[in-house]
């Protein structure tokens, strides 16, 4: 079985939906940051601070070059793991990209009531919440729209309604 790569901007739902989604279909589930975070033994907001992005992004492709040979499992990424393209390579070969989507609105208010979300999701910019979510997402829209086989808006959806939409999909041989 292919892996299910669950791609999209931050606080899209691809952690909490790609658990559902590994429960429901009984496979194991990685949470990209998350592996990051416990090799380095450091948050992602620490990884920042010490090295800047350069230093997380380089181990995320060292974490994402480590999940080339899985197969059958559900991957959840972090936004902007697919801005580098050996990123995209590696994981394009064994998966089913499934692209989250939110808008600016939903984003922002999952961040802000997100108790995570300082730590885990440091600022990228300068600009102010709201700009750089906006900023971000029309950034990285044409790298997701290219990887992804199967788009869901999780603006106005529960968990247990994407993984079903998700599961549909795959049930669907897309």
């Amino acid at each position: 079985m292919k892996n299910i790569i669950l791609i999209g901007y931050r606080c899209t739902g691809k952690t909490a939906v790609g658990k559902r989604l590994a429960e429901k279909l009984a496979l194991p589930f990685l949470d990209t940051d998350e592996l990051i975070t416990r090799e380095a033994k450091m948050s992602v907001e620490e990884i920042v601070r010490v090295g800047g992005w350069p230093l997380f992004r380089r181990k995320e492709k060292e974490t994402i070059t480590s999940l080339s040979s899985l197969e059958g499992a559900v991957i959840a990424t972090g936004g902007g793991a697919f801005e580098d393209p050996v990123n995209r390579e590696i994981l394009r070969k064994d998966g089913l990209f499934v692209w989250l989507t939110a808008d600016v609105k939903t984003i922002v208010d999952r961040m802000r009531s997100d108790e995570k979300s300082d730590g885990q999701r440091p600022p990228l910019s300068s600009n102010g919440m709201e700009a750089e979510v906006a900023a971000m997402t029309r950034k990285r829209e044409p790298v997701y729209r290219g990887l992804a086989h199967v788009t869901i808006d999780t603006s106005e959806k529960g968990i247990d309604a994407i993984a079903d939409e998700v599961l549909g999909f795959i049930q669907e041989g897309v």
